[in-house]
């Protein structure tokens, strides 16, 4: 005979499973980072600020209907070399739809090129400031969050003609980062009639300087501009000048903004005679929020590119959202929708707003901690530059270079 009760009851719980919503599913996403090598010591707190835009996401309702962002890292070294492998990793083997990264601009172009751009995965670099990555045949994939060196070289240019320092020496690392700004700033130097009485370049990692220092010193000039960075040359050739002697003023960059640069050096010795310039954050509501929701994560608000990491991984997450699917196609223009003019603003910290926004086919437009992120055509957008000065051993943000 046949077990009537057993399909009526079969039929009951297929009826309730048919009307139960499905689970949502978590989003899996990268952030490559410089966790070791030359900017090591600027590392975590970039890696922080992307953390705490993802963890806010999950916080107010996931994404996608409920699912959870994954983050799985990787280290990129800060090398071409070691950032390919491990962005095939991100890429090919955890199947992220989307990276935060990596933070020098050489660690980016060797991730994309190897594995991002093949891969179809949209990668936005919080700090990978070279003017290189503006030319690079990125299938419109790689964006970044802060200003190209391009901006940087000038604003670094003019500050020093306001300061009235009109003659430098200059050595810069021997890579894109610091032949790009390098160049941008000797131009511009020399638009403003500046001199550069001594022009070396290096080669990053070695133990010993001193017969470059000899080279920078031998024009006489008392002002010597470092780009470099702060866990690698940077640190080593600011201690060996100080050891000789033979400057006064150090100038440098983003790149050796951090901790390690000032390490085992007599404060005395840098407390006014050190600046240098970086991306700063806008001032305004959106900057302001930002600061609060760093505060009270304990994180530095005005740590060097972190605002500008936060605003990569919330940009991410609402472009996965905007595209409706955690899917590598179409993201890219999802990131320029929700970025772009016009539309309702969204400022740090309000995801579930944006949600609800998207959910509706409302636009929206981002305004981040580091301001409007309205990506030119090669994925750039503009900025701010700030001067930070060295103040009783520490790093002190002074204001916007005008």
């Amino acid at each position: 005979m046949i077990n009537v009760n057993k399909f009526v009851g079969l039929a009951a719980v297929a009826a309730i499973l048919a009307a139960a919503p499905a689970l949502a599913a978590d989003v899996k996403v990268g952030i490559l980072g410089d966790i070791t090598g030359p900017i090591e010591s600027l590392a975590p707190p970039i890696v922080a600020g992307a953390q705490l835009a993802f963890d806010e996401v999950n916080a107010q309702g996931g994404i996608l209907d409920g699912g959870k962002i994954v983050v799985v890292t990787g280290d990129s070294a800060c090398d071409p070399s070691v950032a390919g492998p491990a962005a095939d990793k991100l890429v090919n083997t955890e199947q992220v739809v989307g990276i935060v990264g990596a933070f020098c601009t050489g660690a980016t172009i060797g991730a994309a090129t190897a594995a991002g751009i093949p891969g179809g995965v949209v990668m936005i670099s919080p700090s990978a400031s070279a003017p290189a990555l503006t030319t690079l045949d990125d299938k419109d994939l790689v964006f970044r969050t802060t200003p190209s060196d391009a901006f940087q070289g000038v604003k670094l240019a003019d500050l020093l003609t306001q300061k009235g320092i009109k003659s430098v020496a200059l050595t810069y690392v021997n890579n894109d980062y610091g032949k790009g700004l390098a160049d941008v700033f000797k131009a511009q130097f020399a638009k403003d009639g500046g001199k550069i009485s001594a022009d070396v370049s290096h080669e990053d990692g070695k133990a010993d300087y001193r017969a470059e220092l000899g080279q920078l010193a031998a024009g006489g000039d008392k002002n010597l501009v470092i780009i470099a960075y702060a866990s690698g040359s940077a640190h080593t050739i600011l201690q060996q000048a100080v050891e000789a002697g033979d400057f006064d003023t150090y100038i440098g960059v983003d790149g050796v903004i951090g901790d390690e640069l000032l390490k085992g050096i007599d404060p005395a010795a840098l407390n006014g005679h050190l600046f240098a310039t970086r991306a700063g954050a806008y001032t305004g509501a959106s900057a302001d929020i930002y600061k609060k929701l760093a505060t009270d994560a304990k994180l530095d608000p005005a740590a060097t590119y972190a605002p500008q990491a936060y605003d990569a991984a919330f940009l991410l997450a609402l472009a996965i959202e905007k595209n409706g699917k955690a899917d590598r196609a179409g993201l890219s223009q999802a990131l320029r929708d929700v970025a772009t003019a016009p539309g309702e603003k969204i400022q740090p910290g309000e995801w579930k707003k944006a949600v609800e926004l998207i959910k509706a086919g409302k636009d929206i437009d981002y305004d981040g901690a580091g301001g409007p992120a309205e990506f030119d055509k090669a994925g750039d957008v503009d900025g701010i530059i700030v001067e930070v000065d060295v103040k009783d051993g520490k790093f002190v943000e002074i204001g916007p270079v005008k």
